[in-house]
């Protein structure tokens, strides 16, 4: 049976990195560099991994087969990766941040000693998301960690936006790099078994994001949405439909948060109230429920802000998309031959070639990563959709 590692793809050299760590962490022999420490973090762009590999590590930490750490078929691997095991502890922020209330609980659930396994194990995804006080209640621990606690975050980059200074230089750096096309096409044609030319296609259009592969190759209202968001560069041509464009854009966006969180904040909240007493015909199940609305307002801010983050991170893809399209077509203009990001878009890019000259078309590059910039500080989507739509359409009318 194949081990928790093959789960990555194309991190050969993060397997060998973490596979020796694992290794001297049970105090077998490892190889130079592979020692083991208390702090990890893995930086990579989005789809590489970053939170796989933590996951896979995690396992291997745990792991009690015979042969390598990782071993994907022992207790400890299958409970780790299927998110049960009782001594690793999974941090997901679901809404914009992780708050330093949050982070407190976790540390002092970390501080326990391990009750099954050999480590206890805090995987933190998303950590540019931490709060500075957040990042600060996190240093303390990291600096001084328990003998048996093990923690890794995960976040794109070692950029001080993405994760304090201080905090890295206490963290060992695990880098993940984006897969390639090949690699990506051999996982969907061995794990889903699609035909070579669909899996070459979705892999050949998903910026190297597996996930994304997946769902474009097997997902008809994935592949509506990334054509939608890459119409945005016809229609911003034409002042009638580029601002109606912009509006559905984000309007789709909100859909697709509402639709997937939807049925999860209903479960949530009728769970909340059947456990303050809704339904109740006993003494004072009234009014404990007339007590309840802190608790259910609670619930319901963090509710939407998982909708305001689920929205945002639906249409920053549509704008990675969007910009990818544009930088195909400043590559043929200057007449590089580097590998397209949407080679299914080749006359569309050439027209925008020819429409526009290379710096016109590096400044619809920059107008639509500075409203990415807009949007990570909050301002009205419809808003930095539209300033986008109105500074692409004045360099390619």
């Amino acid at each position: 049976m194949a081990g928790v590692f093959d789960r990555l793809v194309g991190q050969e050299h993060v397997e060998v990195e973490l596979t020796g760590a694992a290794r001297a962490a049970r105090g077998g022999a490892a190889s130079a560099g592979s020692l083991m420490t208390h702090s990890w973090l893995f930086t990579g762009p989005p789809g590489s991994g970053r939170s796989v590999a933590a996951l896979c590590f995690a396992a291997a930490l745990q792991c009690t087969g015979d042969g390598e750490p990782g071993c994907g078929h022992c207790h400890a691997c299958t409970t780790t990766m299927a998110g049960t095991h009782g001594d690793v502890r999974r941090v997901v922020p679901e809404g914009l941040s992780i708050s330093v209330a949050e982070m407190r609980a976790i540390v002092q659930t970390a501080a326990r000693r391990p009750s099954t396994g050999r480590w206890q194990v805090v995987v933190i995804e998303d950590a540019d998301r931490l709060t500075e006080g957040a990042a600060n209640a996190l240093l303390k621990v990291v600096e001084e960690p328990p003998e048996r606690t093990v923690f890794l975050l995960c976040a794109p980059s070692v950029d001080p936006q993405d994760i304090s200074v201080t905090l890295r230089s206490r963290c060992r750096h695990v880098a993940l790099v984006t897969p390639s096309v090949e690699a990506i096409a051999g996982v969907l044609r061995e794990r889903d078994q699609l035909d070579v030319e669909t899996a070459l296609l979705a892999a050949s259009i998903s910026g190297g994001h597996v996930g994304r592969a997946r769902r474009l190759a097997t997902d008809e209202e994935a592949r509506a949405r990334r054509g939608q968001a890459l119409g945005i560069a016809s229609a911003a041509t034409r002042p009638a439909t580029g601002y109606a464009a912009a509006d559905e854009l984000v309007r789709a966006a909100e859909a697709e948060a509402k639709e997937m969180s939807a049925a999860r904040d209903e479960r949530e909240t009728e769970e909340l109230r059947t456990a303050l007493g809704a339904g109740g015909t006993g003494k004072g199940a009234a009014g404990a429920l007339r007590g309840s609305a802190g608790a259910l307002k609670d619930l319901e801010r963090r509710q939407k802000s998982r909708a305001t983050r689920t929205g945002r991170d639906s249409l920053d893809r549509a704008l990675m998309d969007l910009a990818g399209l544009y930088r195909d077509a400043l590559a043929v203009a200057l007449g590089s031959g580097a590998q397209p990001n949407h080679p299914d878009k080749a006359d569309q890019v050439r027209k925008m070639a020819a429409a526009g000259s290379p710096e016109a078309l590096l400044r619809c590059v920059e107008a639509v990563l500075e409203c990415r910039e807009a949007l990570a500080v909050n301002v009205k989507p419809r808003f930095a959709v539209a300033a986008m739509v109105a500074k692409l359409g004045a360099e390619l009318k």
